[in-house]
C-alpha cells in the first residue's frame, strides 16, 4: 500500500540510528576494540555520536597516527562491529516501523546521506534488504566536507534531482540535524538513542509515531 504525497519532495535518511539502531552496538564495538589496545576510554558514547572514525580515532587512540594506521584503525573496528552485529541477528537491531514505512512511500525519491562508511552502508542495505528503496547513496567519501558541513546531504539533493528546500531528512545526531539544517532542508529527529535535539521540524522515536503521517500530509512543494 502507497500513501498520497506530493510529487516535487524527496526523503534523505542517514543510516545509523535511522535506518538501523546500530548506535549501542557501535559504542559496545568500540569499547572492545579499544580493550584490545589497552587504551581506557571515558564517556565513548557521548565522544562518538555523530563523528567519523578519522575524528574517534584520533581522539580515542591517538592525533599522532599516520593516515595509513588512522584508516587500518577505524576498518578494523567496522570490521568488528559488522561481525558482532551479525552475531546478534540483524533482528535484534531494526528500527520499529521502517520496512512498513519504506514501502508504504514507495514512489517518493529517496537518498541515504551518511557519514557512515561505504562497507557499512552496503552491509546494512543486504542485511535488512532495504537497497530497493534508495535511489541515490552519498557518503562521507564522496564530498570534500562530511556532517556537521551540508556537503553530503546537498549532494544527495543534486542527485535526486530535487530542491534542497524540498527535501525532508531523517536524522538521529545533532550533527547531522545541523547538517540538515545548514542544508536548508526539514528535518525530521528520530530518537532511537536518548538525544538532545535543537531546531527539529517533527521529532519521532520511531517510523511507527502517528504525527509522522500527518506531518507528512501537510508538506506543501516550495
Amino acid at each position: 500500500m502507497t500513501s498520497v504525497f506530493p510529487s516535487g519532495l524527496a526523503f534523505i535518511f542517514d543510516l545509523d540510528g535511522v535506518l538501523v539502531n546500530s548506535m549501542p552496538l557501535h559504542t559496545e564495538a568500540w569499547r572492545r576494540y579499544l580493550d584490545r589496545l589497552g587504551v581506557e576510554a571515558e564517556d565513548l558514547k557521548a565522544r562518538m555520536h555523530g563523528k567519523r572514525n578519522a575524528e574517534l580515532v584520533a581522539d580515542l587512540i591517538g592525533g599522532d597516527l599516520t593516515e595509513e594506521a588512522v584508516f587500518e584503525h577505524g576498518a578494523a573496528k567496522e570490521r568488528l562491529w559488522r561481525e558482532m552485529m551479525t552475531a546478534g541477528g540483524v533482528d535484534a537491531y531494526r528500527v520499529a516501523g521502517l520496512a512498513e514505512f519504506l514501502a508504504r512511500y514507495s514512489a517518493v525519491p529517496k537518498a541515504i546521506g551518511s557519514n557512515a562508511e561505504p562497507a557499512n552502508i552496503n552491509f546494512v542495505l543486504d542485511q535488512f534488504a532495504l537497497r530497493k528503496y534508495f535511489n541515490v547513496i552519498v557518503d562521507g567519501q564522496q564530498v570534500t566536507h562530511p556532517k556537521p558541513a551540508p556537503d553530503i546531504y546537498l549532494r544527495a539533493a543534486d542527485l535526486l534531482g530535487v530542491k534542497p528546500a524540498n527535501c525532508i531528512v531523517f536524522e538521529d545526531s545533532p550533527t547531522g540535524i545541523e547538517a540538515g539544517r545548514a542544508a536548508g532542508m526539514r528535518l525530521v529527529g528520530v530518537e532511537t538513542t536518548p538525544t538532545h535535539f535543537e531546531g527539529l521540524d517533527l521529532h519521532i522515536h520511531d517510523f511507527l509515531n502517528p504525527q509522522l503521517e500527518a506531518w507528512l500530509r501537510a508538506q506543501q512543494v516550495l
